[in-house]
């Protein structure tokens, strides 16, 4: 299987969809099966790298370092594949509902192929060029809608990214001027040879990059007016797949170009991940609307993916690979559940609630439990203690809000079509199933760390 397959399925794709108008629900079908096209060939990728190991290809044939790189392995493939079934879901619920712009299908196309190809890349720039795409079809559908309040959401958004992704731009511009190189394998190579305090500058830039992607406390402020101010599939792309950039860019920029850095900062992010989890969670304790309470919600998860880097080691990496896939489909079937209104919805949108607080048999029971567990045997009190008091709250703001939006305000935002039922039913069933079944997981969590060279703690 070819790396560059589902790439050109989302480019040629996005292309084709982009000459029609997204509004007629057979233009939008037809993006949700390119869409299923491209996560199936990620998915036999995977497979082919599972049992042969990591592939490489180079475009136009130039060699390795010099040309531009493709790179599949198991972290980049696990990214790719939950951002595309959130992508993949989440435009196929817009179309059930009816799209509002000509050009949504496309524009979901291109954010799939952004965050695929950020996800396959070994070289820096390319990376970077991958996640302007992204964040440009981002730009545009933080506006999806055009109203007032949603034209407000994206100007905020645009403004905050904007100065993450040039603090990122300038991250690798420092990146090459210490090494000489853009090719990552040979950044990273070159990097423990270096002065510790150019690098440790580069790194932290880079970092402070992805956390604002992340809306981590205190890079958090945009957050809750952009996701409150979009569309409930809007909101699920915002969190359930482009804030994947954030997640999987700690881990292969820290665990693997800056491992020495990220070990010596884990002090801070236990600190900023700390203060994200109980932060994030009194706050949607104290808010009323559903995506108010879902963004102050995800700024208290990422927490939790912060915990695991500063753990460090393969099991800190696993767990935070883990967490964050199970994260990204928890939001996605949260925001989606809770623009839908009936008992079918309510179920669904429980079993996500669940899920969010570590209640079993959902799948956040062993996020959860994977650094609870990790806590213990490593002596650390507070990290235990913060699985404890992150879980309480999530419980209390989710039944909260479960009470508000099933019990007593049972109005949907828009028409809950049988199609919109299914999607979350299925999301929702997915989420048991790896609270059930657990082990595929993380068995895939643990083999995506292999790859990543520092693995000590």
């Amino acid at each position: 299987m070819t790396i560059a397959l589902p790439l050109a399925i989302l480019w040629f794709g996005a292309l084709f969809i982009a000459l029609f108008d997204g509004t007629r629900k057979p233009v939008g079908y037809t993006a949700v099966g390119l869409l299923a096209a491209a996560l199936a060939a990620t998915v036999a990728l995977g497979i082919d790298v599972h049992r042969h190991g990591p592939k490489e290809m180079g475009i136009a044939g130039w060699e390795a370092g010099v040309g531009i790189a493709l790179r599949a392995d198991m972290l980049g493939i696990t990214f790719a594949v939950v951002s595309l079934v959130v992508l993949t879901t989440a435009l196929w619920f817009e179309v059930s509902r009816d799209v509002k712009a000509r050009i949504f299908p496309a524009l979901v196309m291109f954010m799939g192929l952004g965050l695929t190809g950020l996800f396959f890349t070994g070289d820096a720039f390319n990376f970077y060029v991958f996640f302007e795409i992204s964040m440009v079809a981002a730009y545009v559908l933080a506006s999806y809608g055009e109203s007032p309040r949603q034209l407000r959401a994206a100007l905020i958004f645009i403004v905050v990214n904007l100065l993450g992704s040039v603090l990122f731009l300038v991250g690798i511009a420092a990146m090459y001027h210490n090494t000489g190189w853009l090719d990552m394998d040979r950044i990273s190579v070159q990097t423990p040879m270096l002065e510790e305090n150019p690098v440790i500058l580069t790194a932290t830039i880079i970092f402070v990059a992805f956390s604002i992607k992340l809306g981590l406390f205190p890079f958090h402020f945009w957050l809750p007016a952009v996701y409150t101010g979009t569309r409930p599939a809007v909101a699920a792309i915002l969190s359930g797949a482009l804030a994947n950039i954030g997640s999987y860019g700690l881990l292969r920029f820290g665990a693997d170009i800056f491992p020495r850095e990220l070990r010596e900062g884990a002090w801070v992010m236990l600190i900023l991940g700390s203060i994200s989890i109980v932060y994030g969670g009194v706050q949607a304790i104290a808010r009323h609307s559903p995506n108010e309470v879902l963004a102050y919600s995800t700024i208290g998860q990422v927490g939790y993916i912060l915990i695991a880097l500063s753990i460090g080691g393969e099991a800190g990496y696993a767990a935070a690979i883990l967490y964050a896939v199970i994260n990204a489909l928890n939001k996605t079937l949260l925001f989606l559940s809770a623009s839908l209104r009936g008992w079918i919805a309510g179920a669904a949108f429980a079993v996500g609630a669940f899920s969010v607080a570590g209640v079993p048999p959902a799948g956040g029971f062993f996020g959860k439990m994977v650094i609870f567990q990790i806590g213990i045997d490593d002596g650390r009190p507070l990290i235990v203690a913060l699985v404890f008091v992150g879980g309480a709250l999530s419980f209390v703001y989710m039944f909260q809000l479960y009470r508000a939006r099933f019990w007593i305000n049972q109005e949907a935002d828009e028409a809950t079509t049988k199609g919109a039922l299914a999607l979350v039913v299925a999301l929702a069933l997915a989420i048991v199933l790896i609270g059930v079944f657990p082990e595929p997981l993380l068995s895939i969590s643990r083999e995506a760390t292999s790859i990543l060279p520092e693995r000590a703690p």
